[in-house]
């Protein structure tokens, strides 16, 4: 066994964990990445990103306009009985793939310093006011603090009895790239019985189709192909766009048990970022914006308290449970509300007639599921 000790651990390599480690190293502490998978990688994502978010990124030194990503400024939803609104996103955002979003945030960490290792973390222990993270191939990393960025759902989360991982989820989450017509600078959320699936470009003009869906609705079908026949095409919108664009990907990729579920932003002194801490309804399109955004959250306070400026670890756990609930608990809320009311069939046509009478209430949903512009001192 080899032991090391640095400043910060950071668990898991998706956007939240990237960006946090990037902004540690910035300021001149050692990292350690923990990541089990290797770059480029696709993941199951809607892979829009509000502009929330681009004055941080532009902070870490990552421009996504560079890389291929597209602006968007308008949105569109549909109901499963084809009806539709449309207007404009009071901030806007841009569509990129994780496939190369995490891949160009990786090299950035490599070259701001961080060690990345590819392995799996199968514990950490927190002794005597310090950690001590072991790794699958046999190597222990001693640190002052832990970041816990591994997602939606890991082996962590049933390795710490975390209380959401005990209750099984029943959502489904589906994803293609696709080859086709389609605008620029729209997002799309297309909802269908069940369910509910957004479009939008990324880099390379490709489409992403990305839906998530209960089990209970896809289990009586034989199949993606089956289910998207019966029920996804009955959306016309939808129907169109999978039938006229060819897809990228020899087989489409998948995630089941999506949680969203309340999280702990800290767990056995643990510091939770991105899905680790919560993830908010696809259907308010803004979950890389939260990891993103969570990571300068975490960053901050990590920063202050390596520093000495927050005093204890008691305090250090409190100040960044607070940040986190005031940043992004309203909008959880909000989430959940507006995904309850839309998975009700009966209620989304309903729902989208007394939007278009008062259609400045889009607006004001969206701006409850987003930020203003991170402020960067």
């Amino acid at each position: 066994m080899t032991l090391r000790s640095v400043d910060v651990v950071v668990i898991g390599g998706g956007l939240a964990g990237l960006c946090c480690a990037i902004h540690l190293s910035k300021h001149q502490f050692s990292v350690v990445l923990i990541e089990k998978n290797h770059y480029p990688k696709h993941k199951v994502c809607g892979e829009y990103v509000s502009n929330e978010v681009l004055p941080y990124l532009d902070y870490l030194g990552f421009n996504p306009f560079s890389h291929g990503a597209k602006s968007i400024t308008e949105f569109e939803l549909t109901t499963h009985n084809n009806k539709s609104i449309s207007t404009k996103l009071p901030l806007g955002g841009f569509g990129i793939s994780r496939f190369k979003m995490d891949y160009e945030l990786y090299l950035l960490a490599q070259n701001s310093g961080v060690k990345v290792i590819h392995d799996t973390v199968i514990d950490v222990q927190f002794e005597e006011d310090n950690f001590t993270t072991a790794l699958k191939l046999g190597e222990s990393i001693s640190s002052k603090l832990v970041v816990g960025a591994f997602g939606k759902r890991s082996n962590l989360d049933i390795h710490f009895k975390r209380n959401f991982i005990k209750k099984k989820s029943p959502y489904l989450g589906v994803k293609v790239h696709a080859k086709g017509e389609f605008p620029d600078d729209k997002v799309a959320l297309h909802n269908f019985k069940g369910g509910y699936c957004g479009v939008s470009k990324v880099e390379d003009n490709h489409i992403n189709l990305c839906y998530i869906t209960s089990y209970n609705a896809f289990k009586t079908y034989k199949g993606i192909d089956q289910f998207q026949k019966s029920v996804v095409f009955k959306n016309r919108a939808l129907s169109h766009i999978f039938k006229q664009t060819d897809q990228v990907f020899d087989n489409p990729l998948t995630i089941s048990q999506i949680s969203f579920a309340t999280k702990k932003p800290v767990e056995n002194h643990i510091l939770m970022c991105g899905d680790s801490a919560g993830m908010i309804h696809p259907l308010c399109g803004n979950g890389m914006g939260m990891a993103i955004r969570s990571a300068k959250l975490v960053s901050d306070v990590m920063i202050d308290f390596l520093n000495h400026k927050i005093s204890t670890r008691q305090r250090l756990e409190v100040a960044y449970t607070k940040s986190w609930k005031k940043t992004f608990g309203l909008r959880l809320k909000v989430g959940h509300s507006i995904a309850y009311l839309f998975r009700q069939d009966w209620l989304a046509p309903k729902l989208l007639v007394l939007l278009r009478g008062l259609p400045f209430l889009i607006p004001q949903i969206i701006r409850m599921t987003h930020g203003k512009p991170i402020k960067m001192e």
